[in-house]
């Protein structure tokens, strides 16, 4: 193939599960290997709540690309240039935070996506097709086809407008922020809450009205994950580098603090 294909793109489209796992502590390039070994599909990584830097965060997505586990960035922001550096370096996503209105998906549209779907400028050579010199019209197609445009939605203003954000031509997902969503209606904490619930079937109507890819993040209680996913999420933000690495050390230092060293020392007074 002249492009890398997206992997968690190609396995929404199979009716699978999309599995990301969130970067937050993860600075080095192996990480992509480690992603993939455990079998994720996906990398979140988060510029929103880090301080990783865009040269780390281009590394990053060029080792995914070269395993063949997809690239995301969650931007800090709405700002163009956010979105087109990395994209123009490696990533296969862009999850764009906070996304309350029509006007808004627009315009994340318009810098995420290469005519005709939108105004990106174009580059040279990209990373996403080997760097080969490729003629402009093929690029731009081949990369419009490969690149998911992500709209979180996580604010009660971007529920009210979930109908007309999913109409949107170039937004392939809605991944509802399920933390901010509850503190936003005033359940901070409760990612079971009847409201939330509400909130998900919302946003999953209007993904299957517009032919969109319903997504959620946040939200790690296994039996809360298996309703959800039901009840139609398909983009699974599936915990972070940081949870996992704290969850195994715990884990490990538990098994060890409860080996008694009672008996033991007794035996040698």
């Amino acid at each position: 193939m002249k492009v890398i294909a997206n992997r968690a793109k190609q396995r929404i489209l199979n009716g699978e599960l999309a599995l990301g796992m969130g970067l937050r502590q993860a600075r080095t390039v192996d990480i992509a290997q480690i992603a993939m070994s455990c079998d994720f599909d996906w990398l979140f990584i988060d510029m929103e709540h880090n301080s990783m830097s865009i040269d780390a965060a281009a590394q990053i997505c060029q080792a995914a690309l070269a395993v063949g586990i997809t690239p995301m960035i969650r931007v800090p922001a709405h700002e163009a240039f956010h979105s087109t550096r990395l994209l123009d370096t490696g990533a296969q996503g862009i999850v764009i935070p906070h996304v309350s209105t029509e006007e808004q998906a627009r315009a994340v549209v318009d810098f995420c996506r290469f005519t005709p779907l939108g105004r990106r400028s174009i580059p040279g050579s990209l990373p996403q097709t080997r760097f080969m010199p490729l003629p402009v019209p093929e690029t731009v197609s081949l990369i419009n086809a490969e690149t998911l445009v992500v709209a979180m939605i996580e604010t009660i203003e971007g529920r009210d407008n979930v109908d007309a954000i999913a109409a949107v031509p170039g937004i392939d997902v809605l991944l509802v922020g399920c933390t901010d969503m509850a503190a936003e209606l005033g359940v901070p904490g409760q990612l079971g809450h009847a409201s939330l619930r509400a909130t998900l079937d919302t946003v999953f109507a209007a993904c299957a009205r517009h032919g969109k890819v319903a997504g959620v993040g946040g939200v790690y209680d296994e039996a809360l994950m298996a309703e959800y996913i039901h009840m139609g999420a398909r983009l699974i933000l599936s915990g972070s580098d940081l949870a996992f690495l704290m969850a195994g050390a715990r884990s490990r230092s538990s098994v060890l603090r409860s080996i008694s060293l009672k008996g033991k020392l007794a035996a040698q007074a």
